[in-house]
């Protein structure tokens, strides 16, 4: 057999391949439901949520360095009623920052910034506890206030649930 015979034979079967609309194709394998996710996020009822970017002061490089772009909560505890920040990136849901509003947490505006707030916190994004210098950056001025008011008034509510302790 040639090769000009092996290419003929080749069309001919080409040829004879009917198009055929009934289509079906079985999975190859079966998807299991997934399980819902905890987040530890079901004891919280969220009482201010807003879209910011979240930096922390790098000391040695004496630079900041971006943290994560997402939704920044103030959590309240359904039974404590204790309100702390958690904040999760955008497309990994990786904790950015988390933290109690403490009273002695004090919020200065960024320089340069009037979208931006600054303060210190220990915080436990990372799993221990760390002293961070964090800043929260928002789309305009007037988100940058809504949590600042919001913040301050956390801070009052945890204060007033420190005494009683």
């Amino acid at each position: 057999m040639t090769e000009e015979d092996k290419e003929k034979k080749v069309e001919q079967k080409e040829e004879e391949v009917v198009p055929s609309e009934d289509v079906h194709f079985e999975p190859v394998m079966k998807l299991e439901q997934l399980e819902t996710i905890k987040t530890f996020e079901e004891d919280e009822d969220v009482i201010f949520k807003m879209r910011a970017k979240m930096f922390r002061f790098d000391k040695d490089l004496k630079e900041w360095k971006e943290r994560g772009t997402g939704e920044l909560k103030l959590l309240k505890h359904k039974e404590t009623t204790k309100i702390r920040v958690l904040m999760r990136r955008d497309k990994t849901h990786k904790i950015c920052a988390n933290h109690y509003v403490t009273s002695d947490i004090s919020l200065s505006p960024n320089v340069g910034s009037d979208r931006s707030w600054v303060y210190t916190t220990s915080d436990f994004s990372e799993g221990e506890a760390k002293m961070e210098l964090l800043a929260v950056r928002f789309a305009n001025p007037e988100n940058a206030n809504k949590f600042k008011d919001e913040f301050e008034l956390a801070q009052k509510h945890n204060a007033t649930l420190d005494k009683k302790e």
